[in-house]
């Protein structure tokens, strides 16, 4: 699922970013309300995570455009402030927010709020994000993935939550070369120290599970000097 991060702090926005980028979710930041409705109006994102306080147009007039923009999907909205005050919460509610969280916050707390908000439309209906290819079937909502084999049978895959998020990455953007800083920067963003080689042994093992030869890869291909790339075609 696609989420929009709107926050003028870019600290705070790496920070939200980060995090949700580690759970799984495809994340997509803007400095400023303007850009928040351009970046809005491309992306259809599923849900915006909006700051009330923002240069060119405040979050509350970036919230009351977003529900009048007439988008395919209508995105969840989970503004962030630092006021605490009732006012500003029945004013951001008032406005077409569908949930408020004040900063300071907590990783975590931000993920439940995230998270609950998604499970809505499971509840409300909606579909299951799903993300297939011709071998493959992510369920982005359970993490599970599931590989359909060559003989017309499914075995699901027993992949880590590293491992599960990789295969993402690269379902997600099938026949892009990446090389390790990206695969990194995806994966764990600011949060990594280390040897950027960390990336190939998560390649082998992951390829050990999808692979129906690890040591002639039909699916992870290496690019040789840039990095790696999926192919499922």
């Amino acid at each position: 699922m696609e989420i929009l991060i709107v926050e003028d702090e870019k600290e705070i926005a790496q920070l939200i970013n980060n995090c949700l980028t580690r759970e799984g979710f495809e994340c997509h930041i803007a400095y400023d309300g303007l850009s928040a409705l351009e970046k809005a109006k491309i992306i259809q994102p599923d849900l915006i995570i909006l700051d009330l306080m923002l240069p060119k147009l405040d979050g509350l007039e970036v919230c009351s455009q977003v529900r009048n923009l007439g988008m395919t999907k209508d995105p969840y909205i989970l503004m962030l402030t630092a006021k605490g005050e009732e006012i500003d919460r029945v004013i951001g509610l008032s406005t077409g927010a569908d949930d408020y969280l004040v900063k300071p916050f907590s990783p975590r707390e931000l993920v439940a709020r995230v998270r609950a908000l998604l499970r809505r439309s499971m509840r409300h209906g909606g579909q299951a994000q799903i993300n297939e290819t011709r071998h493959f079937t992510l369920n982005l909502d359970e993490h599970t993935a599931i590989r359909q084999l060559d003989n017309g049978e499914e075995e699901k895959l027993d992949l880590t939550a590293l491992e599960f998020n990789l295969l993402v990455a690269f379902v997600n953007y099938p026949n892009k070369v990446w090389t390790r800083t990206q695969l990194i920067d995806k994966l764990w963003g600011a949060d990594f120290f280390g040897d950027e080689r960390v990336v190939d042994t998560h390649i082998r093992r992951l390829r050990k599970k999808i692979e129906p030869n690890p040591a002639q890869p039909s699916f992870i291909k290496t690019v040789v000097g840039v990095g790696y790339k999926f192919e499922d075609n």
